[in-house]
């Protein structure tokens, strides 16, 4: 059994949730939204998966007191106690966000995810990798453009379940050769 588990700001935890409905096939309404032709991805047995948990972390002291994360960087900006990064801010936080949630769960592969100006972080930490990457929508959080913010949310949402897909299916090649993607392997 793989075990992932989340720690999500700008994806409201929605990685999570799909994943959880991959694996334990639900259908219709209570069925993933954003995954489709599993097909294409390979044969792994996706009842082979369990989400341990799926945490909405927007905010500072979240990350500290939930996460447990002593010292995170911190925000260039607050919004009610929700955490403002840059790019770059984003890619180190969401990379703390995944090891605070991998240490906390003893999980098998951990995300964690945040935005605030720029494109939104995705981290995916598993024994043998880690991997950053950017959704596709560039905005600003402290603008509050609700559409924009939303089409940041779903491409995040969709680059994070496409690279989980390809690595359950062994397919690291075709990962690094997505956009915006850093693969380290350990």
């Amino acid at each position: 059994m793989i075990k992932i588990a989340t720690a999500e700001c700008f994806t409201h935890g929605k990685i999570g949730l799909e994943l959880h409905a991959l694996a334990q096939n639900y259908e219709g309404n209570f069925g993933s939204e954003y995954i489709e032709n599993l097909s294409e991805y390979g044969n792994f047995d996706y009842n082979d998966l369990s989400v341990t948990c799926s945490l909405f972390i927007p905010t500072i002291n979240a990350v500290k007191d939930i996460l447990n994360v002593e010292n995170p960087p911190k925000p260039d900006y607050l919004i009610k106690g929700i955490k403002v990064y840059d790019e770059n801010g984003d890619k180190k936080v969401s990379k703390i966000m995944a090891e605070a949630v991998l240490k906390l769960t003893d999980c098998d592969i951990a995300i964690g995810t945040t935005a605030g100006i720029g494109h939104g972080a995705i981290t995916i930490i598993t024994p043998d990798y880690e991997i950053t990457t950017l959704s596709d929508i560039y905005t600003d959080l402290r603008k509050n453009n609700s559409e924009e913010l939303f089409q940041r949310q779903i491409s995040g949402i969709k680059k994070a379940i496409n690279i989980i897909l390809l690595f359950l299916n062994n397919k690291i090649d075709e990962i690094s050769t997505l956009e915006n993607v850093e693969i380290i392997k350990k």
